[in-house]
């Protein structure tokens, strides 16, 4: 490995990275879809690519993201915080999606979730 490789190798494991919440917004008619994420970094490509090949797991998402396409949906960061913080990431991540799933209520007409989501 070249002297190069190995300093930027270095410098991608001493990077800091942050897990939180994200949201995708359909422009149209103001739905949202709320997510955690481990790494809020290039969340959106993972976004695009998942949706683009009509692999994302929620339908209706998926639906009109098909319907509208790419250029009518946006990607926000919601909250996010260090990953040094986190002992036990699965836990963090599932009671954060409860609380803005409650918080910001995206069911129904609102949003692109199902209110059993809470349950879980």
């Amino acid at each position: 490995m070249t002297k190069r490789k190995k300093e930027l190798r270095q410098q991608y494991k001493e990077m800091k990275t942050y897990y939180g919440v994200i949201q995708l917004k359909n422009d149209v008619n103001g739905k949202v879809f709320i997510d955690t994420v481990p790494n809020t970094k290039n969340r959106w490509t993972y976004y695009t690519m998942t949706l683009d090949s009509g692999r994302h797991p929620n339908k209706s998402l998926q639906d009109e993201w098909k319907e509208y396409g790419k250029e009518h949906f946006h990607y926000d960061v919601l909250f996010e915080k260090a990953n040094t913080d986190v002992s036990d990431m699965k836990f963090e991540l599932k009671k954060l999606k409860k609380e803005w799933l409650v918080k910001l209520q995206p069911f129904a007409d609102e949003g692109y979730h199902k209110e059993d989501e809470l349950d879980k």
